[in-house]
């Protein structure tokens, strides 16, 4: 199966599989493509991927926009390179899902740290990264979330199975060997970590007030507590693996926006937020 193959659930929205961004090089033409069929797209990259002095100085500030403030007083090399690639890859998937080009957008953060395009309302982004891998996904069509942990990560079930699992979870888990109680255990961590992500809450939702079957691949649905489904297809989640060594899990939610099968920037670019720039530029005082 390569990175073309989506994975769908009956009335639910399609998840466009993740694509490996290898830097600025892409390939940039897959999460376009990934964009157009499904209107979302999800990129994994790593931080070595990314060059620790991607431009001349004036070029990269052009590219960083008001994030390069930050990336000019870090003064550790590592945390400089983590910060700017991280930061690069959402760029460049958001300019190539928006046709434009990466120092053209403008990006900026909501409280808490979201990422978010200013003038693009339509167009929600989920950042994440563990280890040096880095994963963004972007949507059109309502809110998204990616979440990802390294494949061995081991998550201690009598420890944590009260905070993290429903008791259909628990249940199911517990039945299961020793090796597949670990792989099911963190699969439901990285999705309930993209979804209320998603959701914008986080943490702050409490993990035992959902669910989602304990299969460890593929997509599945959202449950209730009592294993029971908590939607009626406006969700779609699953997992990936990737880079060889982690699991990549995505949570989409279709909110009936997509009016159009059109991405670029000339079409999803804020009606107010165009009125007020050009104002802005013929008025400049």
């Amino acid at each position: 199966m390569d990175h073309h193959d989506r994975y769908e659930r009956r009335n639910s929205p399609l998840l466009s599989a993740p694509v490996h961004a290898a830097g600025p090089e892409g390939p940039w033409a897959d999460v376009a493509a990934g964009m157009v069929r499904n209107g979302n797209a999800c990129v994994h990259t790593t931080w070595d991927e990314w060059p620790a002095e991607p431009a001349s100085g004036a070029e990269l500030r052009r590219l960083l926009g008001r994030d390069w403030l930050r990336y000019r007083d870090t003064a550790d090399p590592t945390a400089r390179h983590r910060f700017v690639a991280s930061r690069l890859a959402i760029r460049y998937t958001a300019a190539a899902a928006l046709g434009t080009g990466p120092a053209e957008l403008d990006l900026s953060y909501k409280p808490g740290g979201r990422p978010y395009l200013r003038g693009f309302d339509q167009i929600d982004l989920s950042l994440t990264h563990t280890d040096d891998l880095i994963a963004v996904g972007i949507s059109r069509n309502g809110r998204i979330g990616v979440d990802t942990e390294p494949a061995d990560r081991r998550l201690a079930f009598d420890l944590l199975q009260d905070q993290v699992c429903t008791p259909a979870e628990r249940a199911e888990l517990a039945a299961l060997g020793e090796r597949g109680r670990a792989a099911g255990m963190l699969r439901l961590w990285t999705l309930k970590e993209a979804y209320t992500k998603a959701l914008g809450q986080g943490l702050r939702m409490g993990f035992s007030e959902f669910g989602f079957a304990t299969a460890t691949s593929g997509e599945t649905g959202l449950l209730a507590p009592d294993g029971s489904p908590a939607t009626h297809g406006e969700w779609a989640f699953a997992t990936f693996p990737v880079a060889g060594r982690y699991l990549l899990s995505v949570a989409c939610h279709d909110a009936g926006l997509d009016t159009s099968r059109d991405s670029a920037v000339a079409t999803m670019l804020d009606e107010g937020f165009v009125a007020m720039v050009s104002a802005a530029l013929l008025d400049p005082a």
